[in-house]
């Protein structure tokens, strides 16, 4: 029994040394040569001129997380796009089939105005 788990061991402790020996090598034989500008904090070229804790503006986080979210459910229109001729050619199910997808492109088209009205996708 415990022989089929033997190459899953193998592959795990291949992945891990894989992933840990460059690391651990790198820690091992690189030069540690600190000076004050290798320890300074890097802002685009420039000294920092604020906290880095400060609060800031979450309008790309709140676009971006709009994207993914109507961009996987628009990913939802493809398996029914694939099966669309199988859907019309069988009769009992080429109503439903059609009513099912208009009602969840009508949910998807009310979170899309609701985020409009609410100004989500506003960008000043």
């Amino acid at each position: 029994m415990l022989e089929n788990y033997f190459p899953v061991l193998i592959f795990v402790l291949v992945g891990l040394a894989f992933g840990c020996v460059p690391i651990l090598l790198g820690w091992l034989i690189a030069p540690y040569r600190p000076d004050s500008e290798k320890l300074s904090a890097f802002e685009c070229g420039f000294e920092p001129f604020e906290d880095a804790r400060m609060k800031f503006d979450v309008r790309y986080y709140l676009i971006a997380i709009l994207f993914i979210l109507f961009d996987l459910e628009i990913a939802f229109l493809f398996p029914w796009a694939t099966i669309f001729k199988e859907i019309v050619d069988a009769p009992a199910v080429k109503v439903f089939g059609f009513v099912e997808m208009l009602v969840f492109i009508a949910i998807l088209v009310v979170g899309y105005v609701y985020a409009w009205v609410k100004g989500a996708l506003d960008w000043e």
